[in-house]
């Protein structure tokens, strides 16, 4: 491994549980709305889910213009509309509730404070990437108290950028005034995460929460891990 200057590290379901956060407040709203409606409440969140999950799996830097708020509406109008509530009303409280509730459950990992106080206190510098929207991740790293101690944050929408594309990458690493050879990026998706930083020249790691496997034909990261308590000694 090489001596490392800067470590980026991605937010969500790397220093948190953001899935977590994400089921748990719509699993809320789906109760909610099954009373007032009378609707099979899980089917109704395992549809949101699967509508989120499929938002942020195709965002990309086009997807910048649309607020997070106004996406959100939509991924919840189209959820209802699949256990037959057709109500703009509806989808549009659904989706100010979840960004509500989400907020109750936000919390790091446990470790992720000590590594990163660890990593300062050895000089390292650090950044973090996220392909979150500033309107709800500015908001999300001060309740996780997390925002003093990086030197640059990157929000998707705020450099016009996403993850997995290199330049993302290799702008943090300017910014910071760090080779990306003496870098290192921290993350839990293979495809955004450490593809990306790959291309890019960083010493990646995987911080792999779900269990899955390098996709086929693609280079394996530098080092894996399946918590980001076990990132301190990958960066050691």
């Amino acid at each position: 491994m090489p001596h490392i200057d800067l470590a980026l590290f991605d937010l969500d379901d790397t220093l948190h549980d953001d899935s977590f956060a994400s089921e748990t407040a719509a699993e809320e709203v789906a109760h909610e709305v099954a009373a007032e409606h009378g609707i099979d409440a899980l089917a109704l969140k395992a549809t949101y889910i699967a509508e989120a999950s499929g938002y942020w799996h195709r965002l990309d830097a086009s997807s910048l213009r649309e607020k997070l708020s106004v996406a959100r509406e939509r991924l919840w109008g189209s959820a209802l509309a699949s256990v037959g509530v057709r109500d703009a009303a509806v989808a549009r409280g659904s989706a100010d509730r979840y960004n509500e509730y989400r907020k109750k459950y936000f919390s790091l990992y446990p470790g992720a404070a000590e590594l990163l106080h660890g990593l300062r206190d050895r000089g390292v510098k650090l950044g973090m990437i996220t392909n979150g929207m500033s309107e709800t991740h500015r908001e999300k790293i001060a309740i996780l108290q997390i925002g003093e101690l990086f030197d640059a944050i990157f929000i998707a929408d705020e450099v016009g950028m996403v993850k997995p594309d290199p330049r993302l990458f290799a702008h943090a690493c300017t910014t910071l005034g760090c080779a990306p050879a003496r870098s290192a990026m921290v993350g839990d998706r293979y495809d955004r995460d450490i593809s990306g930083a790959l291309q890019s020249g960083l010493y990646t790691v995987w911080v792999n929460v779900r269990g899955e496997r390098v996709p086929p034909g693609e280079p394996p990261p530098d080092a894996t891990c399946t918590s980001i308590a076990g990132v301190a000694a990958l960066l050691a």
